[in-house]
Protein backbone atom coordinates (compact mmCIF):
# COMPACT_ATOMS: atom_id res chain seq x y z
CA UNK A 1 0.00 0.00 0.00
CA UNK A 2 1.49 3.68 -1.20
CA UNK A 3 1.11 6.60 1.46
CA UNK A 4 -0.38 10.17 0.29
CA UNK A 5 -0.61 11.38 -3.27
CA UNK A 6 2.29 13.73 -4.29
CA UNK A 7 3.18 15.56 -7.66
CA UNK A 8 6.41 17.39 -8.39
CA UNK A 9 7.19 19.39 -11.64
CA UNK A 10 10.35 19.52 -13.39
CA UNK A 11 11.16 22.76 -15.15
CA UNK A 12 9.98 21.76 -18.37
CA UNK A 13 6.14 22.17 -18.06
CA UNK A 14 5.36 23.41 -15.03
CA UNK A 15 2.10 25.12 -16.70
CA UNK A 16 0.95 21.39 -17.56
CA UNK A 17 1.59 20.25 -14.17
CA UNK A 18 0.02 23.18 -12.05
CA UNK A 19 -3.05 22.09 -14.56
CA UNK A 20 -3.19 18.65 -13.62
CA UNK A 21 -2.95 19.49 -9.62
CA UNK A 22 -5.72 21.58 -10.00
CA UNK A 23 -8.08 18.65 -11.37
CA UNK A 24 -6.51 16.58 -8.65
CA UNK A 25 -7.35 19.30 -6.26
CA UNK A 26 -4.11 19.28 -4.39
CA UNK A 27 -0.85 21.65 -4.19
CA UNK A 28 2.30 20.80 -6.21
CA UNK A 29 5.00 19.88 -3.91
CA UNK A 30 7.88 21.98 -4.37
CA UNK A 31 12.00 21.27 -5.20
CA UNK A 32 14.55 23.51 -5.77
CA UNK A 33 15.96 22.84 -9.22
CA UNK A 34 18.97 24.90 -10.95
CA UNK A 35 22.59 24.46 -12.26
CA UNK A 36 25.40 25.42 -11.07
CA UNK A 37 28.03 28.00 -12.92
CA UNK A 38 29.53 24.83 -14.34
CA UNK A 39 25.80 23.79 -15.66
CA UNK A 40 25.81 20.72 -13.40
CA UNK A 41 22.05 20.10 -12.37
CA UNK A 42 21.02 20.06 -8.68
CA UNK A 43 17.69 19.33 -6.80
CA UNK A 44 16.84 19.43 -3.14
CA UNK A 45 13.15 18.54 -2.30
CA UNK A 46 11.70 20.70 0.03
CA UNK A 47 9.60 18.08 2.23
CA UNK A 48 9.95 14.45 2.10
CA UNK A 49 8.60 11.65 0.20
CA UNK A 50 9.29 8.92 2.48
CA UNK A 51 6.31 6.21 2.14
CA UNK A 52 4.79 8.16 -0.46
CA UNK A 53 3.27 8.18 -4.25
CA UNK A 54 5.40 10.01 -6.06
CA UNK A 55 4.40 11.60 -9.46
CA UNK A 56 7.27 13.70 -11.37
CA UNK A 57 6.15 15.57 -14.83
CA UNK A 58 8.93 16.53 -16.78
CA UNK A 59 8.79 15.86 -20.83
CA UNK A 60 11.90 15.74 -21.98
CA UNK A 61 11.42 18.05 -24.68
CA UNK A 62 14.64 20.98 -26.21
CA UNK A 63 16.95 21.57 -24.33
CA UNK A 64 16.19 17.77 -24.62
CA UNK A 65 20.23 16.93 -22.93
CA UNK A 66 19.65 19.28 -19.84
CA UNK A 67 15.27 18.43 -19.38
CA UNK A 68 16.58 14.64 -19.50
CA UNK A 69 19.14 15.06 -17.06
CA UNK A 70 16.88 16.92 -14.73
CA UNK A 71 14.96 14.02 -14.77
CA UNK A 72 17.46 11.43 -13.96
CA UNK A 73 18.59 13.86 -10.98
CA UNK A 74 15.07 14.44 -9.68
CA UNK A 75 14.59 10.79 -9.93
CA UNK A 76 17.44 9.91 -8.45
CA UNK A 77 16.94 12.22 -5.16
CA UNK A 78 13.48 10.70 -4.51
CA UNK A 79 14.32 7.44 -4.33
CA UNK A 80 17.18 8.44 -2.02
CA UNK A 81 14.31 10.03 -0.20
CA UNK A 82 12.75 6.51 0.21
CA UNK A 83 9.82 7.16 -1.91
CA UNK A 84 6.99 4.51 -1.49
CA UNK A 85 6.82 4.73 -5.29
CA UNK A 86 7.79 7.08 -8.43
CA UNK A 87 6.37 7.23 -11.40
CA UNK A 88 8.08 9.10 -14.36
CA UNK A 89 5.38 11.31 -15.97
CA UNK A 90 7.15 11.93 -19.65
CA UNK A 91 4.38 13.69 -21.27
CA UNK A 92 6.41 13.62 -24.35
CA UNK A 93 9.92 11.10 -25.20
CA UNK A 94 12.54 12.62 -26.58
CA UNK A 95 15.07 10.49 -28.56
CA UNK A 96 12.00 8.68 -29.24
CA UNK A 97 12.71 8.79 -33.03
CA UNK A 98 16.57 6.70 -32.51
CA UNK A 99 14.73 3.81 -31.68
CA UNK A 100 16.08 0.78 -34.23
CA UNK A 101 19.65 0.74 -35.92
CA UNK A 102 18.43 2.42 -39.44
CA UNK A 103 22.23 2.28 -40.53
CA UNK A 104 25.23 0.78 -39.49
CA UNK A 105 27.33 2.21 -36.58
CA UNK A 106 24.39 4.13 -34.74
CA UNK A 107 23.40 4.03 -31.35
CA UNK A 108 19.31 2.92 -30.30
CA UNK A 109 19.52 6.11 -28.04
CA UNK A 110 15.43 5.47 -26.99
CA UNK A 111 16.30 2.08 -25.38
CA UNK A 112 19.30 3.65 -23.32
CA UNK A 113 17.21 6.50 -22.46
CA UNK A 114 14.42 4.11 -21.25
CA UNK A 115 17.22 2.41 -18.81
CA UNK A 116 18.68 5.50 -17.19
CA UNK A 117 15.32 6.11 -16.23
CA UNK A 118 14.71 2.91 -14.83
CA UNK A 119 18.06 2.53 -13.30
CA UNK A 120 17.60 6.76 -11.92
CA UNK A 121 14.57 5.04 -9.47
CA UNK A 122 11.48 5.38 -11.79
CA UNK A 123 9.19 2.37 -10.87
CA UNK A 124 6.68 3.17 -13.82
CA UNK A 125 6.41 5.65 -16.94
CA UNK A 126 3.53 7.69 -17.95
CA UNK A 127 3.55 9.16 -21.32
CA UNK A 128 1.70 10.18 -24.34
CA UNK A 129 1.89 9.39 -28.21
CA UNK A 130 5.44 7.48 -28.62
CA UNK A 131 6.53 7.81 -32.12
CA UNK A 132 7.02 4.41 -32.02
CA UNK A 133 5.18 1.53 -30.00
CA UNK A 134 7.93 -0.59 -29.53
CA UNK A 135 9.59 1.95 -27.40
CA UNK A 136 7.17 0.65 -24.32
CA UNK A 137 9.14 -2.88 -24.83
CA UNK A 138 12.59 -0.79 -24.11
CA UNK A 139 11.59 -0.31 -20.53
CA UNK A 140 11.59 -3.41 -17.98
CA UNK A 141 9.14 -1.13 -16.02
CA UNK A 142 5.60 -0.77 -16.13
CA UNK A 143 4.45 1.86 -19.11
CA UNK A 144 1.50 3.69 -19.16
CA UNK A 145 1.46 5.00 -22.94
CA UNK A 146 -1.57 7.65 -22.91
CA UNK A 147 -3.40 8.47 -26.07
CA UNK A 148 -3.93 12.24 -26.71
CA UNK A 149 -6.54 11.34 -29.80
CA UNK A 150 -9.43 11.86 -28.23
CA UNK A 151 -8.54 15.32 -26.75
CA UNK A 152 -7.78 16.33 -30.29
CA UNK A 153 -10.80 14.80 -32.10
CA UNK A 154 -13.50 15.92 -29.54
CA UNK A 155 -11.84 19.53 -30.78
CA UNK A 156 -12.32 18.46 -34.47
CA UNK A 157 -16.12 16.98 -34.47
CA UNK A 158 -16.75 20.52 -32.72
CA UNK A 159 -15.36 22.76 -35.49
CA UNK A 160 -15.57 20.01 -38.44
CA UNK A 161 -15.12 21.88 -41.93
CA UNK A 162 -17.53 20.82 -44.43
CA UNK A 163 -15.93 18.50 -47.07
CA UNK A 164 -13.48 17.12 -44.74
CA UNK A 165 -10.11 14.81 -45.70
CA UNK A 166 -7.86 13.11 -43.78
CA UNK A 167 -4.52 13.37 -45.10
CA UNK A 168 -1.61 11.02 -43.67
CA UNK A 169 1.51 13.49 -44.40
CA UNK A 170 4.10 10.33 -44.29
CA UNK A 171 3.56 6.27 -44.73
CA UNK A 172 4.10 6.10 -40.84
CA UNK A 173 1.67 8.05 -39.97
CA UNK A 174 -1.34 5.99 -42.14
CA UNK A 175 -2.69 4.39 -39.04
CA UNK A 176 -2.79 7.41 -36.89
CA UNK A 177 -4.74 9.50 -39.72
CA UNK A 178 -6.90 6.48 -40.51
CA UNK A 179 -7.88 5.94 -36.74
CA UNK A 180 -8.88 9.75 -37.26
CA UNK A 181 -10.57 9.13 -40.71
CA UNK A 182 -12.85 6.63 -38.83
CA UNK A 183 -13.61 8.61 -35.97
CA UNK A 184 -14.31 12.05 -37.92
CA UNK A 185 -16.07 9.72 -40.69
CA UNK A 186 -13.77 11.37 -43.79
CA UNK A 187 -12.08 9.87 -46.44
CA UNK A 188 -8.13 9.16 -46.28
CA UNK A 189 -5.44 10.32 -48.50
CA UNK A 190 -1.66 9.44 -48.09
CA UNK A 191 1.58 11.56 -49.00
CA UNK A 192 4.24 9.10 -50.12
CA UNK A 193 7.61 10.98 -49.34
CA UNK A 194 10.78 10.38 -49.22
CA UNK A 195 13.58 12.03 -47.53
CA UNK A 196 17.06 12.70 -48.65
CA UNK A 197 19.99 10.70 -47.44
CA UNK A 198 21.34 13.46 -45.33
CA UNK A 199 18.07 13.81 -43.53
CA UNK A 200 17.82 17.86 -43.62
CA UNK A 201 14.75 17.94 -46.22
CA UNK A 202 12.12 15.84 -48.38
CA UNK A 203 11.25 14.86 -51.70
CA UNK A 204 7.33 14.46 -51.69
CA UNK A 205 6.85 12.39 -54.97
CA UNK A 206 2.68 11.15 -55.02
CA UNK A 207 -0.71 11.51 -53.60
CA UNK A 208 -2.86 8.31 -52.57
CA UNK A 209 -6.36 9.94 -52.75
CA UNK A 210 -8.27 12.86 -53.33
CA UNK A 211 -8.23 16.55 -51.45
CA UNK A 212 -9.49 18.47 -54.79
CA UNK A 213 -12.39 21.15 -53.07
CA UNK A 214 -11.56 19.68 -50.04
CA UNK A 215 -10.67 20.82 -46.39
CA UNK A 216 -7.45 18.73 -45.51
CA UNK A 217 -6.11 17.96 -41.64
CA UNK A 218 -2.83 16.98 -41.83
CA UNK A 219 -2.54 14.23 -38.90
CA UNK A 220 1.09 13.72 -37.58
CA UNK A 221 2.47 12.38 -33.97
CA UNK A 222 4.62 15.95 -33.61
CA UNK A 223 5.73 18.68 -35.53
CA UNK A 224 9.54 19.47 -34.97
CA UNK A 225 10.80 21.69 -37.80
CA UNK A 226 7.84 21.85 -39.65
CA UNK A 227 9.56 20.70 -42.44
CA UNK A 228 7.32 17.93 -43.19
CA UNK A 229 4.48 19.59 -42.32
CA UNK A 230 5.11 22.58 -44.44
CA UNK A 231 5.82 20.77 -47.37
CA UNK A 232 3.15 18.74 -47.42
CA UNK A 233 0.19 21.00 -46.74
CA UNK A 234 1.88 23.24 -49.67
CA UNK A 235 1.43 20.11 -51.82
CA UNK A 236 -2.27 18.96 -51.50
CA UNK A 237 -2.95 22.91 -51.83
CA UNK A 238 -1.42 22.50 -55.43
CA UNK A 239 -3.36 19.09 -55.75
CA UNK A 240 -6.24 21.31 -54.97
CA UNK A 241 -7.49 21.42 -51.34
CA UNK A 242 -9.19 24.57 -50.82
CA UNK A 243 -7.83 25.09 -46.93
CA UNK A 244 -5.31 22.75 -45.05
CA UNK A 245 -5.30 22.43 -41.14
CA UNK A 246 -2.91 20.47 -39.48
CA UNK A 247 -3.02 18.34 -36.13
CA UNK A 248 -0.52 16.99 -33.96
CA UNK A 249 0.14 15.90 -30.29
CA UNK A 250 3.76 17.31 -29.54
CA UNK A 251 4.44 21.03 -30.18
CA UNK A 252 8.24 20.51 -30.42
CA UNK A 253 8.41 23.61 -33.30
CA UNK A 254 12.68 23.50 -33.43
CA UNK A 255 13.58 26.29 -35.25
CA UNK A 256 13.09 27.04 -37.92
CA UNK A 257 9.53 25.78 -37.30
CA UNK A 258 7.82 28.69 -35.63
CA UNK A 259 8.90 30.90 -39.07
CA UNK A 260 8.15 28.29 -41.03
CA UNK A 261 4.73 27.59 -40.06
CA UNK A 262 3.96 31.43 -39.59
CA UNK A 263 4.83 31.76 -43.59
CA UNK A 264 2.99 28.72 -44.49
CA UNK A 265 -0.44 27.84 -46.07
CA UNK A 266 -1.81 26.28 -42.95
CA UNK A 267 -4.80 28.38 -42.04
CA UNK A 268 -5.23 26.00 -38.38
CA UNK A 269 -2.26 24.15 -36.26
CA UNK A 270 -3.92 22.12 -33.41
CA UNK A 271 -1.56 20.55 -30.86
CA UNK A 272 -1.58 19.81 -26.62
CA UNK A 273 0.38 20.95 -24.28
CA UNK A 274 2.13 18.30 -23.59
CA UNK A 275 5.41 20.17 -24.53
CA UNK A 276 5.44 23.91 -23.47
CA UNK A 277 4.88 26.17 -26.09
CA UNK A 278 6.82 29.41 -25.45
CA UNK A 279 5.11 33.01 -25.61
CA UNK A 280 6.58 33.85 -28.63
CA UNK A 281 5.71 31.64 -31.02
CA UNK A 282 2.18 31.96 -29.52
CA UNK A 283 2.43 35.38 -30.89
CA UNK A 284 4.02 34.82 -33.98
CA UNK A 285 0.98 32.21 -34.98
CA UNK A 286 -1.68 33.80 -33.47
CA UNK A 287 -4.96 32.77 -34.05
CA UNK A 288 -3.97 30.27 -36.03
CA UNK A 289 -2.37 28.07 -33.47
CA UNK A 290 -5.06 26.19 -30.89
CA UNK A 291 -3.05 24.51 -27.95
CA UNK A 292 -5.55 22.07 -26.34
CA UNK A 293 -4.89 21.22 -22.20
CA UNK A 294 -4.27 17.44 -21.62
CA UNK A 295 -4.10 17.74 -18.01
CA UNK A 296 -7.30 17.29 -17.00
CA UNK A 297 -7.10 13.67 -18.53
CA UNK A 298 -2.98 13.30 -17.15
CA UNK A 299 -4.57 14.25 -13.72
CA UNK A 300 -7.58 11.46 -14.10
CA UNK A 301 -4.91 8.82 -14.83
CA UNK A 302 -2.73 9.60 -11.98
CA UNK A 303 -5.81 9.21 -9.99
CA UNK A 304 -6.81 6.19 -11.22
CA UNK A 305 -3.03 4.45 -11.02
CA UNK A 306 -3.21 6.03 -7.15
CA UNK A 307 -6.14 4.27 -6.28
CA UNK A 308 -5.39 0.97 -8.49
CA UNK A 309 -8.18 1.11 -11.38
CA UNK A 310 -8.13 0.51 -14.46
CA UNK A 311 -6.15 3.10 -17.01
CA UNK A 312 -7.27 1.23 -20.15
CA UNK A 313 -10.98 1.73 -19.11
CA UNK A 314 -10.60 5.21 -19.55
CA UNK A 315 -10.03 5.12 -23.18
CA UNK A 316 -12.53 2.46 -24.09
CA UNK A 317 -15.17 4.74 -22.08
CA UNK A 318 -13.94 7.99 -24.70
CA UNK A 319 -13.86 5.87 -27.96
Amino acid sequence: MYGDLVVFSGTANRPLAESVADYLGIELSEADVFQFPNTNTFCRLRESVRGKDVFLIQPTSPPTNDHLMELLIFLDTLRRDSAARITAVIPYFGYGRTDKKDQPRVPITGRLVADLITVAGANRVLTFDLHAGQIQGFFTIPVDELQAAPILLDYLEEVRPANLVVVAPDIGAVRRSRNFAERLRAPLAIIEKRRAISGDHTHIYNLIGDVEGAHALLVDDEIDTAGTIVNAAAFVRERGAVEVWACATHPIFSPPAPERLASSCLSRIIVTNTVLVQDHVREMLGDRLVVLNVGDLLGEVIRRIHVGISVGALFEQRW
